[in-house]
């Protein structure tokens, strides 16, 4: 049982004994059961090849329920030897729960087909378990290098399989603008692919010299969203503004800040870094994205909309005419409160369609409005401000979580970005800052690892970034550990054992203990390695 992953809160062994599972094991759901019914039959069933069939309220029967007196999506799972009772204190609860018992039936219960001569047994025990954070993310960068859809949806079984539940979908940048905008089909038709691409950091002298893009339909995103609230999980989209935009701007040139450069001229961009080209601060920059926003609320259900706000040069608006007047009219101070303009007005726009606006931390600057909450990525600092300040965070500090950065300082890590944060590294991360007061604390509500996919070219090169090191961190967000300084890695690498043989069972390819296999180095490519540990911002 110790090898369940994330750790649950309380787990008790009846005896050495076993519940074997087979043909005539049935499903019994009660109502209100229906998602993690179908999920399980689904999925254990095509592994197992067991039918799973509805069955009366019999022994030998594997029973969902529910129990509103459990904590938020909290579950207790009962394997006896007359069968299996799984509680949960809502459909999530119930669901997270489901994965535990695909962890105690084995490797093999994460198989597609089932594999002859298995036998299908439960350990006779007790688990209650709920978690620590409500909002336990994942950061997908799908602009840098677009993930087809079909890689999306292995994603939210990963996540799943991990008890995640929050997918930051991050649809656009400079290089790329991948969900399509009916009322602006240019922002598809020519800002959704590249021509070249930078191959390594932008310091490089190699590319790859062919085109690179794609984007997802809007049946494509409701597939996607359908797909994760079948397991549970939030897809909180996020449209960059006002900075990271060349991709919208090559679409649109009007878009930018047309008295200092000629927008016409520019195109999606193909290399990386901060870039100069922001959007216009003028009405009818504004009139364009809630048009944007207006067809993505109708994709997406979630609470929370992400705006991006981070990475934004100001030089363009000091140089510009148009921004300078914006600035003199509003009588605002400076740039930094024209960006605040910016990203409060869509902060009203959203919270009056009864959503919330989410941002990086950069949207502190100049004054944040009062709904919004922040992703804390240049550290803690941002997080701090924003929660003394009132504001809900989720806690994703680059230094930390970012797991585009190398795990290892070895030389043949592939393309090796910044600081190295080992899988323990990411083990000891804590989401909320010691110096926060129970009331401030409760504004963490939650936290969330990144991808970044400059040098991440493909679904193998995301797999390794991402595991095992995603293992790790959905356990700091799940469970409730101890102190960093006191959590027992030795235990958790211990677990980590077993839990390979399940990543390998799904096919991902996540970095080796022992390092990076030879088709998982990339030679000859430039990275941007940092030596020593990562400053605690």
């Amino acid at each position: 049982m110790t090898d369940v992953l994330p750790q649950p809160q309380h787990v008790a062994c009846h005896t050495d004994a076993f519940f074997d599972l087979g043909p005539d094991t049935g499903l019994v759901a009660e109502d209100g059961t229906g998602r993690t019914e179908r999920w399980l039959r689904a999925t254990l069933g095509a592994a197992t090849g067991l039918p799973l069939a509805p069955g009366a309220n019999g022994a030998g029967a594997v029973r969902l329920s529910l129990d509103g007196e459990l904590a938020d999506e909290g579950y207790r799972l009962d394997i006896t030897p007359e069968g299996v009772h799984l509680t949960g204190a809502d459909p999530a609860g119930l669901f997270w729960g489901a994965q535990t018992l695909r962890q105690l039936l084995g490797p093999d219960a994460f198989r597609r087909a089932p594999l002859p001569g298995r036998r299908w047994r439960l350990p006779l025990l007790r688990v209650e378990d709920a978690p620590r954070f409500h909002w336990r993310g994942l950061m997908l960068d799908v602009s840098r290098h677009f993930m087809p859809k079909d890689g999306v949806l292995r994603y939210l079984d990963l996540m799943a399989a991990h008890k995640l539940n929050v997918l930051h979908f991050h649809l656009t940048d400079d290089q790329g603008w991948r969900v399509e905008i009916k009322r602006h089909p240019k922002l598809t038709e020519t800002g959704s692919w590249r021509s070249r691409t930078k191959f390594g950091h932008r310091a490089s002298p190699l590319w790859e010299d062919k085109p690179h893009g794609g984007y997802y339909t809007q049946e494509d995103i409701r597939e996607i969203v359908a797909y994760a609230a079948e397991r549970h999980i939030t897809v909180v989209p996020e449209i960059d503004v006002p900075g990271h935009s060349q991709a919208a701007i090559a679409a649109y040139p009007e878009l930018g800040n047309t008295d200092v450069i000629d927008t016409t001229a520019l195109s999606v961009w193909d290399t990386w870094g901060v870039n100069p080209n922001v959007l216009a601060p003028t009405d009818a920059v504004l009139r364009f994205y809630e048009g944007v926003f207006e067809e993505l609320l109708e994709l997406f259900p979630s609470e929370f909309i992400h705006v991006g706000g981070d990475e934004c040069p100001k030089d363009q608006w000091r140089e510009s005419a148009t921004a300078q007047a914006r600035i003199e009219e509003l009588g605002l101070a400076d740039e930094d409160e024209l960006q605040s303009w910016f990203i409060q007005h869509f902060d009203t726009w959203l919270g009056g369609r009864g959503r919330r606006l989410i941002g990086w931390d950069e949207i502190l600057e100049g004054g944040l409005a009062k709904g919004a909450a922040v992703s804390s990525w240049r550290g803690y600092a941002g997080g701090i401000a924003a929660a003394r300040a009132g504001h809900d965070v989720v806690m994703c500090p680059e230094q930390q979580v970012y797991l585009n950065f190398r795990e290892h300082g070895g030389e043949d890590e592939p393309v090796p970005i910044a600081f190295v944060r080992t899988l323990e590294d990411v083990y000891r991360f804590e989401p909320v800052p010691a110096e926060l007061t129970p009331q401030e604390s409760a504004h963490v509500i939650g936290t969330q690892a990144n991808l970044w996919t400059e040098v991440t070219e493909n679904q193998e090169r995301a797999d390794y970034q991402l595991f095992p090191r995603l293992a790790a961190f959905a356990e700091v967000a799940w469970s409730a550990l101890p102190a960093p300084a006191d959590r027992d890695y030795a235990a958790f690498e211990r677990r980590m054992t077993a839990h390979y043989a399940r990543l390998d069972a799904l096919g991902v390819a996540y970095r080796p203990p022992t390092g990076p296999l030879p088709w998982q180095q990339r030679p000859g490519v430039l990275g941007r390695p940092m030596d020593g540990p990562p400053p605690n911002m």
